[in-house]
């Protein structure tokens, strides 16, 4: 199968080479793009991106294996990352993981058998203040504490379920 985009992502791609005095400096935007509509960087997608650049492929993928926001295997329709670094663990990020894990049916680190979601760990969400904090997606979720859980829970499976997001942040 030969690597294709919808056509309204190939208009945004196109649209971001000009606007660097190198192409090579729109790599993270159209990777950005690519993951957001195929939830993943494929070989292919990298080998894409390198022709569409003038670039090697490896060139490509030192930028997808150095940045955890890149994905080279599918993630779920709705990406959960919760934070573990000391002030979110300290402050029960593990807790908050467990109960997501358990209201999700979604293994930490996985995705689910239905493809809704993926649910993992991440090192420093940069909000050290305000943990436990979780990302739904692009949306951050500060103060996570059990009791707080349940809107947020609700987000994301009405998210999962292809309802439009609304944000519930605290």
């Amino acid at each position: 199968m030969a690597f294709s985009l919808k056509p309204e992502t190939l208009a945004r791609i196109d649209a971001y080479i000009p606007r660097y005095p190198q192409k090579r400096s729109a790599l993270m935007m159209i990777l950005h793009d690519i993951q957001e509509e195929q939830h993943e960087i494929t070989n292919e997608a990298i080998e894409w991106v390198a022709a569409k650049l003038d670039l090697q492929p490896i060139n490509v993928l030192e930028v997808v294996t150095f940045f955890p926001s890149y994905r080279q295997e599918k993630i779920g329709k709705v990406w959960v990352r919760v934070c573990r670094t000391l002030s979110c663990a300290l402050n029960g990020a593990y807790r908050t993981g467990e109960i997501l894990e358990k209201e999700l049916g979604c293994k930490m680190g996985h995705c689910s058998e239905d493809g809704s979601v993926t649910l993992e760990y991440a090192e420093c969400l940069a909000a050290c203040g305000t943990g436990p904090v979780a990302l739904v997606d692009e949306d951050l979720y500060e103060n996570l504490t059990p009791d707080k859980l349940g809107p947020v829970i609700a987000e994301i499976k009405k998210r999962a379920a292809g309802g439009v997001p609304t944000p519930t942040k605290n």
